[in-house]
Parts: structure tokens; C-alpha cells; sequence
């Protein structure tokens, strides 16, 4: 039945293509939501987090008072604490006198805050005046990267001084990186005693859980602590149910599933009104309905399986331009491609079930007609 009319069959495996084809496009992006708000975060030395009892999402951290860091490092069970701060300067681009928004962090040199080694190996560096790291995730629109290159953020000079290996993730369109006093020369009206967020790390063996209800005992309502297993619920609460990127992509593949039921189920059915006569020679023959299903499902998945292998090549090749182009971290995985494989074979197979429903008329009569 599939080889003998090629020319459709290869249409219909075309149109099942772009079906699978979203599928892995939503899953990627919908999974990726998350992952992309914890990506600094997960470059971050800590074993609790402190921010703002207003705090959101990273890029909306407010700020509180750094004495709660002391506050906290007074507990036994704490080894160190270190402040971060975070601002979205302008940055002027004099090639086209465009300014836009960069997202800025700033922090203690002596303090071990990031575990990225294009950071630590360039701590010098953050040390002259003036002078910034700018993340290689940050787009082209910023202008050349290039060490060496004075840029203006926030009308004040400032020195590109290197790069560093990191990833923006949600924060914007590009991202650098400053010591606590270089963050403050290019943002003079804020202030050191205000942290956006606090990086606690605990001594061997503590627990951590036990260690941040303390903490929010001794602290007033101004501040909360997250565990990271906490954090990583916060963030994927926010941007996974409560942000729109979230909700579209979530919505985004139960549309693709639909779609793709819609669209295997009109070749099948197209398929089987073409071969009605066929059929009802089976059933002339003595083959039941149950006989026919397994057909139809073995058409269905048939079709779905070659139409999966192509899909999962375009899917790999697009999820490589989106990583390029946007600040989703989108990658092929194993689940994923499980997952999507297991979801066409069901969507194929619920296509097969609702279109066998045309064999009930394929009464023998029709052979003679």
C-alpha cells in the first residue's frame, strides 16, 4: 500500500514531518525555559541563596541590606558569605549611536563567586579601573568584543579588558562583568550596602535545609533563602507557569500533537476511502476489523518512523540556529528524543484508531461497484 502510490505517500510522510518537527521544536523550547533562568545560577559558588523578600526572577532581583549577609555569617554552620549585584546600564554603540540595555554584574574580587575559569584566570584584570569581562553569548549588535576596545555604559568609558564563557540566559541581550568597584563607578547612585543577591556557602556536613530555616528565623521579613533545589522550583514556577514563554511553549505542544493527529489521520483516511475495495476483499475473505486496525496502525507507524528520523535531523540543525540567535539553551537529548519518538507513535496510532472507523463501511458490495 505505501509503495504503490509513492508520490502521496511521500506527501503525507512530509506532512507527518512538520508535525514531529514541532513537537521537538515545543519540547525543546519548553524545556529549555527553565534551564535558560538558571544558567548563571549554575555557575554560581553557594550552597544557600539570599535575596529581597520582593525577589522575582534574576533580572528582577531587588535588593536588601548587606548586613543581613553578616547576620547569617554569624551561624556556625556558615563558611562564607559574598554579595552580588546586578544593573542594566546602557551601553552606547557609536557605530550607529544606538544605546541598549546590558545586564551588569558586579562582585567582590576575593570573594569565590563564579566557578568559570575564563573568570578567575582574568581576576586580574577586573582589577584596573575602568575595565569589564564581556560574556562571548553576547550579540553582535554590542559591537566588536575585542579586548582592549573602550565602550561607554552608562556615559562612562570603559575598557573591554576580555572575555569570558558563560551563557546570558534570560538577562538581556548581552552581559559583563565588573568588580564591586568598577560596578559602582558606572552605577554612582547605587550603593554596596544594597545586595540584589547573597551567596552563602556552609561549612562540610551541614545541612542545608536546617541551616536556612535558621536563617530565616534570625532575619527579618525583608529577606528570603532559597536552597538550590528550592531556587530551581522558584525559577521554573515563574518562567514555566507564570511567564508567557512558558505557557506558549507548554500550549505549543499539545497544538502539535493535535496537529499532528489531524494531519495522519486525513492521509489515513484519504488512504483508505482510495482503497476501499480492498479492504473489503479482506473482509470478503474472512479477516476481521481487529485485522484491519492492525493495518491501518502498521501504515500509521510506518509512516511516523520515517517521518521521525528526518524530523529529529531538522530538529538538531534548527536547535543549533536558535542556540546563536536567542538566549534558549536548546539541545538534543536522549529523553527528549525518547519522549518525542514515544509521542509520535501515540499520535499515530490515535490517528489509525479513529480513522479505522471508515472500514465499517467497507462492506464487500463495494466491490462491484
Amino acid at each position: 500500500m505505501l509503495v504503490h502510490e509513492k508520490g502521496r505517500n511521500l506527501l503525507a510522510v512530509a506532512g507527518i514531518f512538520i508535525a514531529v518537527l514541532m513537537i521537538f521544536l515545543q519540547l525543546g523550547f519548553y524545556s529549555a525555559v527553565p534551564k535558560g533562568a538558571l544558567q548563571v545560577y549554575n555557575h554560581l559558588r553557594f550552597d544557600l541563596l539570599m535575596a529581597s523578600s520582593s525577589y522575582i526572577v534574576q533580572t528582577l532581583p531587588f535588593d536588601f541590606p548587606r548586613q543581613r549577609l553578616y547576620q547569617a555569617l554569624s551561624l556556625p554552620q556558615v563558611e562564607t558569605v559574598a554579595p552580588l549585584y546586578q544593573g542594566l546600564p546602557s551601553w552606547l554603540t557609536p557605530e550607529d549611536g544606538t544605546r541598549r540595555e546590558i545586564f551588569l554584574m558586579g562582585f567582590r574580587l576575593g570573594d569565590p563567586v563564579f566557578a568559570v575559569a575564563d573568570i578567575e584566570r582574568q581576576l586580574d584584570v577586573l582589577r584596573r579601573p575602568d575595565t569589564v569581562l564581556v560574556d562571548t553569548s553576547t550579540k553582535p549588535v554590542f559591537g566588536p568584543l575585542t579586548a582592549g576596545r573602550i565602550v561607554e555604559i552608562a556615559n562612562r568609558r570603559i575598557e573591554i579588558g576580555g572575555q569570558y564563557v558563560l551563557g546570558v540566559g534570560f538577562s538581556g541581550l548581552g552581559a559583563v562583568l565588573a568588580s564591586d568597584t568598577n560596578f559602582i563607578r558606572i552605577l554612582p547612585y547605587r550603593s554596596l550596602a544594597a545586595v540584589n543577591l547573597g551567596l552563602i556557602r556552609l561549612k562540610p556536613g551541614s545541612n542545608r535545609d536546617e541551616v536556612a530555616r535558621r536563617i530565616r528565623q534570625m532575619l527579618p521579613a525583608d529577606t528570603q533563602v532559597f536552597t538550590r533545589a528550592e531556587l530551581n522550583a522558584h525559577e521554573e514556577e515563574q518562567w514555566v507557569k507564570q511567564a508567557a514563554t512558558g505557557i506558549v511553549f507548554g500550549f505549543g505542544v499539545i497544538v502539535a500533537i493535535i496537529v499532528g493527529i489531524v494531519i495522519v489521520y486525513q492521509t489515513l483516511a484519504t488512504q483508505m476511502t482510495r482503497q476501499l475495495p480492498q479492504y473489503a476483499t479482506l473482509k470478503a475473505m474472512g479477516y476481521s476489523d481487529a485485522y484491519l486496525l492492525r493495518i491501518v496502525l502498521a501504515l500509521s507507524a510506518i509512516m511516523a518512523g520515517v517521518a521521525f528520523v528526518f524530523a529529529f535531523a531538522g530538529a538538531i540543525a534548527i536547535y543549533a540556529k536558535v542556540r546563536t540567535l536567542t538566549p534558549l539553551p536548546v539541545e538534543m537529548t536522549a529523553a527528549r528524543a525518547i519522549g518525542a519518538l514515544a509521542l509520535s507513535f501515540a499520535m499515530s496510532a490515535a490517528s489509525a484508531i479513529f480513522a479505522v472507523r471508515i472500514l465499517r463501511r467497507a462492506d464487500p458490495a463495494d466491490l462491484f461497484f
